[in-house]
């Protein structure tokens, strides 16, 4: 949906105008989706949007994706706005563990149930995410792909030590293990990123389902030069033509307006350049 520009006062921040959208499908083999997504619009330049893999026994998953998602955006929405919005954020990303941490002790049915999270603040020229697990952040930019998170499984690990090499990783049988988790322990290790958004970026959110089986450079080419909606809806489609044996959750965002980011001087802007930060 578009979200209108805003101006405030004589000498505003950069401004920004967003298109997103979210799409999850069963996939082609599972007999039940344990993926969920969620959005908040907080104001015209800032947007909530995450996506959760669940984990566990029968349901438990499902469950664990879901109370991840509700607690995430309602701890969010009634959070300090003062704090900024990483603070904000990584504490709700807290909140949601916890949340699923008690319910897995609680209920007998769903103990041991656990879930990815990966979550994203655009606010106007910037971005935040807090994200556990191995759902995955892109950033598209000049046609060019940037996976923004890293993987949290045994395999992803081992290819960060170099005892894996890419090809390697992606056929270990530790390539789904989780090595964190949101629900595991009573505080998830939570990664904070941050980084400036420009006009024409394109940001991805995904489950592994969806990137197991679509490589970064037909992902690319399923988003480029559409609207959000068919975006994700192209995205699953080709996913499923693939027979993915697991569930399928994205989210897109489009920056589609407002000036890009302002250029960075010395060997800061130099290693952001080469760097694509």
């Amino acid at each position: 949906m578009p979200i209108p520009n805003v101006r405030e006062g004589p000498d505003p921040v950069p401004e920004r105008e967003f298109l997103f959208a979210t799409l999850s499908d069963v996939g082609t083999e599972r007999p039940n989706n344990e993926d969920s997504c969620g959005s908040l619009c907080e104001s015209p330049t800032h947007l909530l949007i995450a996506v959760a893999d669940g984990v566990g026994g029968y349901e438990a998953g499902e469950v664990a994706s879901k109370t991840a998602i509700d607690t995430l955006i309602r701890s969010y929405e009634e959070s300090n706005r003062a704090w900024g919005a990483d603070k904000r954020l990584y504490r709700a990303a807290q909140q949601a563990n916890i949340e699923v941490y008690d319910r897995a002790i609680v209920v007998p049915e769903l103990r041991g149930m656990a879930t990815t999270l990966t979550a994203l603040v655009v606010d106007g020229s910037r971005a935040h995410v807090a994200h556990v697990g191995d759902s995955r952040l892109y950033l598209i930019r000049n046609r060019r792909v940037l996976q923004k998170t890293k993987d949290h499984t045994v395999a992803a690990g081992r290819q960060r030590i170099g005892l894996l090499d890419a090809a390697g990783a992606k056929e270990h049988p530790g390539r789904s293990v989780l090595t964190r988790s949101v629900g595991k322990d009573l505080i998830a290790q939570v990664d904070r990123i941050t980084f400036s958004i420009e006009a024409g970026d394109v940001l991805v959110l995904c489950s592994d389902g969806l990137y197991n089986v679509l490589p970064d450079d037909e992902l690319k080419e399923a988003v480029l030069e559409k609207e959000p909606t068919s975006a994700c809806a192209a995205i699953i489609h080709a996913a499923n033509t693939r027979g993915t044996p697991d569930n399928l959750t994205v989210a897109v965002v489009q920056v589609v307006g407002g000036p890009g980011a302002s250029e960075r001087s010395g060997w800061r802007g130099f290693f952001a350049k080469v760097l694509g930060h």
